[in-house]
């Protein structure tokens, strides 16, 4: 199945260590995990013209992956979830080696800019996102659906998750 399909089952390890703590994980993110797990194996079937589904795959898994993150902060120690976005990290940088040939693009964002889909909860408001994005210098282009994509330096991307996810999860 190739490293997307690692970077699923480090998903699936980080609920399942979850759920042994006593996390209620949303049927939400449970869904997004299942159907991210159907579309890696749909791309691996498929020869070419997979960039949607791949694409789509990577925005299901990158929300799993923030839920995860922002629990394990609340009930871990930061050791824990360090190795977590570390793995995650390992698994994903493999992922972007392999699939050169892909198509990732995303209307607005430059070729050479790696971005993120981020939706705004009530802990954290699209103007503090904002204010975050643009201290680490990234761009933020909002969506009709209401989500944000936040675009530019793919470690100014991390620290930027980083700093929501620690944020987001003091205010509540």
């Amino acid at each position: 199945m190739g490293h997307n399909m690692a970077y699923w089952k480090l998903l699936e390890e980080m609920t399942i260590e979850l759920k042994k703590k006593g996390v209620v994980v949303s049927e939400n993110i449970l869904g997004d995990l299942r159907s991210a797990k159907s579309m890696i194996k749909l791309h691996c079937t498929q020869a070419q013209g997979a960039g949607d589904v791949i694409q789509k795959a990577e925005e299901l898994t990158a929300n799993v992956e923030a839920y995860l993150v922002n629990e394990g902060q609340k009930l871990l120690d930061s050791e824990k979830v360090d190795l977590w976005l570390r793995r995650l990290e390992e698994a994903n940088a493999e992922v972007c080696e392999e699939a050169v040939a892909e198509n990732k693009f995303v209307t607005g964002v430059p070729r050479d800019q790696k971005w993120v889909r981020v939706e705004p909860v009530n802990s954290l408001s699209t103007e503090r996102m904002g204010q975050i994005a643009c201290t680490l210098g990234l761009e933020i282009k909002p969506q009709k659906d209401g989500k944000l994509v936040v675009y530019g330096q793919q470690h100014n991307i991390k620290e930027f998750i980083k700093k929501m996810t620690k944020e987001s999860a003091t205010k509540q």
